[in-house]
């Protein structure tokens, strides 16, 4: 698993970007950095009760990431569809990523294998990588609940400190 310090592994998923079927195009990071910190929230899937609470604390915190030009991409294992309908249904102000292939997870170390005793997906996690590509801030979800509030401040306070430094 990646940790802070070290440098996140370059990556092309489709972007969803909420038109549900005109709206998919790449992303490759390495092409996003350098505009600012950037945010990846990882999580297993749209549409469950815990995933939507995570990608609406982000939507409801937007402005607070905005003041930091920083970029926040929600990321998950669905198909680029599907994520479109998810960003409109839940009205959210940045793109989703999906890694549909399951190579992101992978290579960041975020796999949970046995979502219901069945398949896989990315464990719930956030990283925030500088305008190099290092991860200045790792956050993996542990047993117990989450306090998705918390993890969004910790997350703010560690983009304000990349943007300071």
């Amino acid at each position: 698993m990646l940790d802070v310090g070290d440098s996140a592994p370059d990556f092309s998923v489709p972007i969803a970007g909420g038109e549900v079927y005109n709206d998919i195009s790449s992303f490759t990071l390495s092409d996003a950095l350098g505009d600012g910190p950037i945010v990846l929230a990882f999580i297993p899937a749209a549409f469950t009760s815990g995933c939507t609470t995570e990608m609406c604390t982000f939507r409801d915190s937007m402005h607070r990431f905005d003041a930091l030009d920083a970029q926040v991409y929600g990321i998950s294992v669905d198909l680029p569809p599907a994520l479109n309908i998810f960003i409109q249904q839940e009205e959210l102000n940045f793109p989703m990523l999906s890694d549909w292939r399951h190579e992101v997870i992978h290579d960041y170390g975020v796999v949970l294998p046995d979502m219901y005793d069945l398949f896989e997906v990315a464990k719930r996690s956030i990283f925030v990588l500088d305008s190099t590509g290092t991860v200045t801030y790792r956050w993996v979800e542990g047993e117990g609940k989450t306090d998705y509030g918390a993890a969004i401040d910790a997350v703010y306070d560690a983009v304000a400190e990349t943007v300071s430094s």
